[in-house]
């Protein structure tokens, strides 16, 4: 993480799986994280923020469409996690993260976002989180939709740095 250390004024951003043995890591150097998906992880960053930081800003990665290859917690399973990130002294919930499936259209992925966004608002109501107000959502082909939708973050890097080349490719 020699980058950081360079741009100690910078707001770092986590966007991905969060894996277990990174956790300590995410917690030192890391002001926000996109993808917090269960209990464990949570109480492991919580556990590993260093004293005198500022809580760790965590968006709740959701699962929308069950994707057995997207990390996430289920609709179903938000509440929960909700109440227990809530008991965490080291994070702060901002809001909600999630990605459509690649093979979505534009109408499905705009059904996708605007499902997101009406959790975000059921979750942000029912647990009196004004600082609730966050989505993280969208890609370069498709801002606009996720935008349109709410989007508070949106994933640029194609639009600008263009297509990532494939490890066969380089």
């Amino acid at each position: 993480m020699p980058k950081i250390a360079q741009y100690p004024q910078a707001t770092w951003h986590f966007i991905g799986q969060i894996q277990s043995n990174k956790t300590k890591d995410i917690a030192t150097h890391f002001d926000v994280v996109h993808g917090l998906a269960s209990e464990k992880i949570a109480r492991r960053l919580n556990d590993a923020r260093p004293i005198g930081r500022p809580p760790l800003k965590a968006y709740i990665q959701v699962n929308l469409v069950n994707e057995s290859a997207k990390n996430g917690v289920v609709p179903e399973a938000l509440p929960s996690l909700v109440t227990r990130v809530q008991d965490c002294q080291n994070l702060q919930l901002l809001g909600l993260m999630a990605m459509p499936p690649a093979t979505f259209d534009l109408s499905e992925r705009h059904r996708f976002f605007s499902e997101l966004a009406g959790l975000q608002a059921q979750i942000k109501a029912d647990f009196d989180l004004p600082q609730f107000q966050e989505l993280s959502m969208g890609m370069s082909d498709d801002l606009e939709t996720a935008i349109a939708c709410g989007a508070t973050w949106v994933r640029v890097g194609t639009a600008i740095f263009g297509a990532r080349q494939s490890q066969q490719e380089a």
